[in-house]
């Protein structure tokens, strides 16, 4: 079984080549979800993150609101690395119990975790090869602005916080840029998947 970790900036198209390669027949697991579910109500981290960040990031339903945490945290280096150490070792755990569960059963299977931070948490060891998705700066910033409701500052300043892609790109095995039509990026996650399952084989 070949272990594939799928990263890269920004709205750069990430979930877009994910679902792709799930298409082909990779099974995908997606680390942001699994971040969610840590968070909810009775989930892993839930008690711990409530208990260091206190009762005013809840909404009136008792689940933690994503937005209030979310600015607790940014710009604030030391709070972001708190909120981490909380959640990671949780989210790594998870990840290493659900690619387990699939080579029990699929040894020559393909198994595609996709991760924002995969590269600076160190986790990115943990994989076979590493797959970079990337695409023009200014398409990264209109696709966040429109995704994500956010105007282009508030944009600028969290692409500022992100490790460069050239910093990225040496880590990369595989690189898809998704600056093209949907039919180009298609076609590159194609060969990016045969060459995969060349080297699975």
């Amino acid at each position: 079984m070949l272990k594939v970790g799928l990263t890269g900036g920004l709205a750069s198209g990430k979930s877009f080549v994910g679902e792709a390669l799930a298409a082909l027949g990779c099974h995908l697991i997606q680390a942001d979800e699994l971040g969610h579910e840590i968070l909810l109500p009775g989930g892993e981290a839930y008690a711990d993150v409530v208990r260091e960040f206190g009762t005013e990031i809840l909404g009136q339903d008792g689940a933690i609101d994503r937005k209030r945490l979310a600015e607790q945290v940014f710009g604030n280096p030391e709070r972001l690395e708190k909120l981490n150490q909380l959640v990671h070792p949780h989210v790594f755990r998870r990840e290493r119990e659900l690619v387990e569960q699939f080579a029990a059963s699929h040894s020559h299977g393909i198994v595609v975790v996709e991760a924002a931070i995969l590269i600076e948490t160190g986790n990115y060891k943990a994989f076979d090869r590493v797959i970079l998705v990337e695409c023009k700066e200014e398409m990264q910033i209109e696709r966040a602005m429109k995704r994500d409701h956010l105007d282009r500052e508030q944009v600028l300043a969290r692409l500022r916080r992100q490790m460069p892609l050239a910093e990225k790109r040496k880590f990369a095995d595989f690189v898809i840029d998704t600056s093209g039509s949907k039919e180009e990026t298609l076609r590159r996650v194609r060969e990016v998947y045969d060459a995969l399952r060349r080297i699975e084989a």
